[in-house]
């Protein structure tokens, strides 16, 4: 008898559910629960509930894009990104700078910002010598065409050996003529490079003017149906473009050959004075940067060297932060380095920028507009 009581007294089914069973473990969660609920100090939850994206078939972009706010994940991105783009665009004060890196040229992105710079919200523009080689491309006459990344009855490599016997150069799924990079060659050594020809250097922003002012007037004079692209909407509108890695593309290439027997002496850090003192004469600062690379690196970095910082910054790429590389780095790792002021407004997306970069300029544009 005194075994059983005491069994039933410490160990048994009533004492165990009074101290560890259910009931009392839903008692105390959930006063921990209504506590919550009813805390004003809960920092890291904002009352604001998660909605739900329509797409409708009479939405404009500005509207698709301001309804992902309403939604999660990436979309909400996209949502703050266009908020940001749009206040930079609006605020008249703000020298804004633009990074396009990437072979956004190629695959038909070059209208898009060159509308952008003769619509006057681009003060500078940094990019690479491969988006101005296939700029000016189009410029004098030449086009890219659409292809596709493989032949399903080849291998991969046998399709691209047929195009290399062929004369044809693949970026993924477009496709350019080598024929093109020999009128390019003709066009720099007939219309742009003897321009610049001198006892003195020039600076590659001297060499990319010069490169819109000959494009401009080709594609005029040959009557091009084409737009005459980004280098001359820049060249005709005064707005810079740096080329920091010049020497890394088809019209490096160009440049230090024609070197070899004229001339022509490029500097590269020319560009450095008039860079910064774009930036140090700003009220405001912004940036839009398209893809990863030295462009990216160039147009933060010149804020190292300023006593200020960039006010907005937008982002698009699709590298992933954890490799440590600059293309993927975070615009608040920027932040740290003093790239971005502390309370700067900034928004990175991930994704194609042939597919975020239109989608977000017109909706900014249409808000702004």
């Amino acid at each position: 008898m005194s075994d059983g009581d005491e069994h039933d007294e410490s160990d048994g089914h009533d004492g165990h559910h009074e101290s560890d069973g259910h009931d009392g473990h839903h008692e105390s969660d959930g006063d921990e629960h209504d506590d919550h609920a009813g805390d004003p100090h809960r920092e890291e939850f904002h009352e604001d509930p998660v909605s739900h994206t329509r797409a409708t078939a009479d939405m404009t972009v500005g509207q698709l894009v301001e309804g992902y706010g309403d939604a999660g994940i990436g979309a909400a991105s996209v949502n703050e990104a266009g908020d940001v783009l749009a206040e930079m665009f609006a605020n008249e004060d703000c020298t804004v700078f633009l990074s396009l890196a990437g072979a956004m040229v190629p695959a038909g992105m070059r209208r898009i910002v060159s509308d952008l710079i003769r619509d006057g919200y681009v003060d500078a523009v940094v990019t690479t010598g491969a988006n101005l080689t296939h700029d000016a491309i189009e410029a004098i006459g030449g086009k890219h065409h659409h292809g596709r990344t493989h032949d399903p009855e080849k291998s991969l490599r046998e399709h691209d050996e047929g195009l290399r016997d062929e004369g044809v150069d693949r970026i993924y799924n477009v496709y350019l003529p080598q024929e093109h990079f020999a009128e390019f060659e003709g066009h720099l050594r007939e219309e742009v490079f003897p321009e610049l020809v001198g006892d003195d250097p020039v600076s590659i922003a001297d060499l990319t003017r010069e490169l819109g002012r000959a494009n401009a007037a080709v594609n005029e004079r040959d009557d091009v149906a084409e737009d005459p692209g980004v280098a001359a909407a820049a060249s005709d509108c005064d707005v810079p473009i740096y080329c920091p890695a010049v020497q890394d593309s088809v019209l490096g290439l160009q440049a230090w050959m024609y070197a070899q027997t004229a001339d022509f002496t490029l500097d590269a850090l020319a560009d450095m004075t008039e860079l910064t003192d774009l930036a140090f004469d700003a009220d405001d600062a912004g940036c839009l940067l398209v893809g990863g690379g030295v462009p990216k690196n160039f147009t933060l970095q010149t804020m190292l060297v300023t006593p200020r910082a960039y006010d907005y910054a937008v982002q698009i790429t699709m590298d992933p932060e954890a490799t440590g590389g600059l293309s993927g780095a975070t615009l608040e790792e920027a932040r740290s380095w003093g790239k971005l002021e502390k309370d700067a407004r900034n928004a990175s997306v991930y994704g194609d920028a042939t597919v975020m970069l239109p989608m977000l300029i017109a909706a900014a544009r249409e808000r702004v507009e």
